[in-house]
C-alpha cells in the first residue's frame, strides 16, 4: 500500500486518480493525446479494456471539451476530460465558461510539468492551475509524486453539486507527472477484454401535480418556461389553469396550455391592454427573446421564480424575480387561473399560429421559420438546437405537442455558437438515442471540426440539419438590418456582421466520411427527417436570407391582424 509519505510514480499516481474517477461516478472521459498526460491515457485505457469507462479520443482540445460536455447532459453524471499541458488546456475555456453557467459536471484532468520545470522556460510549461478562475467549483494542484485520490474525490464533490448551497459545474484538477511517462516493463492490458455501454436512456417526461385548490385567488398570472426549466413548469401552468409560455429548450413546451408563437402575444397582453398581465412565475432562465425580457421587467408585473435549488446563471440579489423554493409557496403567489384567463391566451396563440402557418404557406423555398416548425415537428429522441436563429424560429413557430416527443437540448449558459457539432455528438453518444441538431451554416462551420472521428471511434446516430443561407442572417433581424437597411454604412454589415461566404458543405462533408444531402423545401425536408437513420448525415437546408427581415415583418403583421379579430372579438 502506497502512504502519503512515498512518491507515487506518475502511472501509479494516474491510476489511483483513474479509480477516484470512476468511484465517484465518471463513466465516459475523453482524452486529447499528449504526452504529458500519457499517465492518464495509459491508465484509461486499462479501465476501458476491464469495461468500466468508456474513452473518447479527440485530436482538438475545445471539441474534447464540448464532447464531454454534451455527454455529462444527456447522461445526467460527471464526464472528465484529459489533456495535455501548455495551451492545450486553455482551449477547454469555451466548454468549461459554457458548463459553469449551465451548472453542468464536467471535470478537468489536466496534465502538468513537475515544480521544477516551472519558471525555467521548459517546453509547453505554464501556470495552469486557476487558469479557468471563477468558471470552476473547484481546482486543486496535484505536485509530482503526491497521492491524487483526496483531490479527486473533492472535485467531484464539487461538480456534482455535492458542497453546501454550490450547484454543479466544472473543476479543474491539474496533476503534475514526473518522468518516466509510461507503463514499467510487464504491465500490460489486462486481458478481460470489452467496452462497457454507459447509456442514459430516460427520454422526454410529462409530470402530474394535484388540480390547485379553489381557495386560491383568481390571478392573470403566465407561467415562463425558460431554457431547462423542467416538465414540472408544464404541470405546474396546468394545475393552475394558467398559459404556458414555454421556450423550446424548457423540455416543457407541450401540453394543453402551452402557447406557440407567445412572444408576439405579450404586446396584447400588455399594461395597456384590457387584460394585462399581472404576475409571472418563472421557470428555469429565459434567454431567447427582448419582448420577454421586457415583460419580466414591466414594474407593474410582479414576479417570482422557482428555486427549489441553487442555481449558477445569476447572483443573488441580481434580478427583480422574488425566489421560491416550494411548489406550495409558489402556488400562493401565482394563484389560479380564470377559464376566460386562459381562453384568451388560448384562443389569441390559435390565431396567431394561423396567421402564421398562413405566410409560412405562401412561401415557394423553405425559410429559417419553416424549417424551425418542421424540425421540431418530426424530431424524435434527442434535439439539439444551436444558438443565434436556429432556436428563435423553433421558438416562433414550433407548435407544441400535445405530450413530450424528444428531449431538448441547448447551450444557452453562455448561449455561444462554438462547439455545437461536439456537444451534440456527445448528447447522441451518451444517450444512445438518434439525435437531430438544427443549427445555421456560421453556427456549423465553426465547428467544423467536431466532424471528425477517428477509426475505431463509436459513431453516434447523429442528423446535422444546417439552414444553409451563406452568412449570418440573426443580424438582420436585430437594429443591425436597418442600418443595412440605410445605406449609411455601404457593405459594412453584410461583411462584418453577415460574414457571407460560398463554403461547399457536401465537400466538406465527404472529406469528414460524414452523409450528405440537400433540400430546398420543407416537404423535402420532412422527408429527409422522416428517414431512417444509422451513423452521421447531414441535412443541408439551402435559403436565401435576403428577404428574412421583411418575411418577419409579414408574420408580425398577419398575426397582429389574427390575434387582433380573436380579442376584440372576444
Amino acid at each position: 500500500m502506497v502512504t502519503s509519505q512515498d512518491s507515487l510514480t506518475s502511472i501509479g499516481a494516474a491510476r489511483i486518480a483513474v479509480t477516484a474517477l470512476l468511484d465517484g461516478g465518471v463513466r465516459h472521459v475523453v482524452v486529447a493525446p499528449g504526452s504529458r498526460s500519457a499517465p492518464m491515457a495509459y491508465a484509461l485505457a486499462e479501465a476501458e479494456a476491464s469495461g468500466r469507462v468508456r474513452l473518447h479520443v479527440r485530436i482538438d482540445e475545445r471539441d474534447a471539451g464540448f464532447t464531454a460536455l454534451g455527454l455529462a447532459l444527456s447522461t445526467q453524471a460527471p464526464v472528465a476530460v484529459v489533456t495535455t499541458s501548455g495551451t492545450a488546456v486553455g482551449n477547454l475555456l469555451p466548454a468549461v465558461m459554457e458548463a459553469n453557467h449551465s451548472a453542468v459536471p464536467v471535470v478537468v484532468i489536466s496534465a502538468d510539468r513537475p515544480e521544477e520545470l516551472h519558471g525555467t522556460g521548459a517546453n509547453q510549461t505554464t501556470t495552469q492551475l486557476d487558469l479557468f478562475g471563477d468558471h470552476v467549483r473547484f481546482a486543486v494542484d496535484v505536485p509530482a509524486g503526491d497521492h491524487p485520490q483526496k483531490a479527486v474525490a473533492t472535485a467531484l464533490y464539487a461538480a456534482t453539486g455535492a458542497l453546501e448551497d454550490t450547484p454543479p459545474g466544472p473543476v479543474q484538477v491539474n496533476l503534475a507527472f514526473r518522468d518516466p511517462l509510461v507503463p514499467a516493463d510487464g504491465d500490460a492490458l489486462p486481458t478481460a477484454g470489452g467496452h462497457g455501454v454507459f447509456h442514459y436512456d430516460a427520454g422526454p417526461q410529462a409530470l402530474a401535480l394535484p388540480e390547485a385548490s379553489r381557495e386560491l385567488a383568481e390571478r392573470r398570472t403566465v407561467v415562463l418556461a425558460g431554457h431547462d426549466a423542467g416538465p414540472v413548469a408544464e404541470a405546474f401552468a396546468r394545475a393552475h389553469g394558467l398559459p404556458l409560455l414555454a421556450e423550446p429548450s424548457s423540455n416543457a413546451r407541450f401540453g394543453p396550455n402551452a402557447v406557440g408563437p407567445y412572444r408576439v402575444l405579450l404586446e396584447h397582453f400588455g399594461p395597456q391592454s384590457a387584460s394585462p398581465i399581472e404576475r409571472v412565475v418563472l421557470f428555469g432562465r429565459a434567454t431567447l427573446s427582448r419582448p420577454v425580457a421586457a415583460l419580466l421587467a414591466r414594474e407593474s408585473v410582479e414576479t417570482a421564480i422557482y428555486q427549489p435549488v441553487p442555481v449558477a446563471w445569476y447572483e443573488a440579489g441580481r434580478r427583480r424575480e422574488v425566489p421560491i423554493e416550494t411548489l406550495p409557496e409558489l402556488a400562493e403567489f401565482a394563484g389560479r387561473g380564470s377559464t376566460e384567463w386562459l381562453d384568451s391566451w388560448l384562443l389569441a396563440g390559435a390565431a396567431a399560429q394561423h396567421g402564421l402557418d398562413g405566410v409560412l404557406a405562401g412561401e415557394t423555398l423553405a425559410s429559417g421559420p419553416s424549417v424551425g416548425a418542421t424540425v421540431w415537428e418530426h424530431s424524435r429522441g434527442q434535439l439539439v438546437l444551436g444558438s443565434s436563429n436556429g432556436i428563435r424560429d423553433v421558438d416562433l413557430a414550433g407548435q407544441p405537442h400535445p405530450e413530450p416527443v424528444a428531449s431538448v437540448h441547448a447551450n444557452r449558459g453562455l448561449a455561444g455558437i462554438d462547439g455545437t457539432v461536439a456537444t451534440a455528438t456527445g448528447i447522441a453518444l451518451g444517450s444512445g438515442r438518434e439525435t437531430t441538431v438544427l443549427l445555421g451554416d456560421v453556427t456549423f462551420l465553426h465547428d467544423a471540426g467536431g466532424l471528425l472521428l477517428g477509426h475505431g471511434e463509436p459513431v453516434p446516430d447523429l442528423r446535422i440539419v444546417v439552414l444553409n443561407d451563406s452568412g449570418g442572417a440573426i443580424f438582420s433581424l436585430l437594429e443591425h438590418g436597418a442600418v443595412e437597411d440605410s445605406g449609411a454604412y455601404g457593405t459594412a454589415v453584410e461583411r462584418l456582421f453577415g460574414t457571407p461566404h460560398s463554403v461547399d458543405i457536401a465537400a466538406l462533408a465527404a472529406a469528414y466520411g460524414v452523409g450528405h444531402q440537400a433540400v430546398s423545401t420543407t416537404a423535402e425536408l420532412a422527408s429527409a427527417l422522416k428517414a431512417p437513420l444509422k451513423g452521421r448525415t447531414i441535412v443541408e437546408v439551402r435559403v436565401d436570407r435576403t428577404g428574412l427581415r421583411a418575411l418577419h415583418a409579414r408574420i408580425k403583421e398577419a398575426i397582429s391582424a389574427a390575434v387582433g379579430q380573436v380579442l376584440t372579438a372576444g
